[in-house]
């Protein structure tokens, strides 16, 4: 399996994963582009008891249902969490070797910039993505 592990701009806050992703999804939501100050959120979903984070991470609550993760020190987004699905979304450029990044799919579409232009061949979502 592929290891996974990053951390935040200043060091202070460092992960890692043994575990293979759940998915692996481009998110083009408002809440993620106001949360990341992007256009969209790339992210590597994991079981959050699958994901070890070490160091000081502050969270705010994006929704009632999720939980956004970043570093007190530099202002770094390392993840959103969802608590009531035990899952937990790796935000790609946190990566160590971001290049590990091979997503499946663009979500929430309906949201995204007019100026991105989705031409890699993938699914897209206007709104959530199908289940599993």
């Amino acid at each position: 399996m592929a290891k996974h592990q990053g951390g935040c701009l200043c060091g202070a806050v460092r992960y890692r994963t043994e575990a293979a992703p759940i998915n692996e999804r481009v998110c083009h939501c408002r809440l993620c582009q106001k949360a990341l100050g992007a256009a969209f959120n790339a992210r590597v979903l994991f079981r959050i008891d699958d994901v070890t984070i070490d160091g000081p991470v502050a969270t705010v609550n994006s929704s009632p249902d999720l939980k956004r993760g970043f570093c007190p020190g530099c202002g770094t987004t390392i993840f959103s969490r969802r608590d009531s699905a035990g899952i937990i979304g790796i935000t790609s450029g946190s990566l160590d070797d971001p290049s590990m990044f091979k997503p499946q799919m663009h979500i929430w579409t309906a949201s995204k910039q007019p100026w991105v232009q989705l031409d890699d061949g993938l699914p897209q979502y206007e709104g959530a993505p199908p289940p599993n």
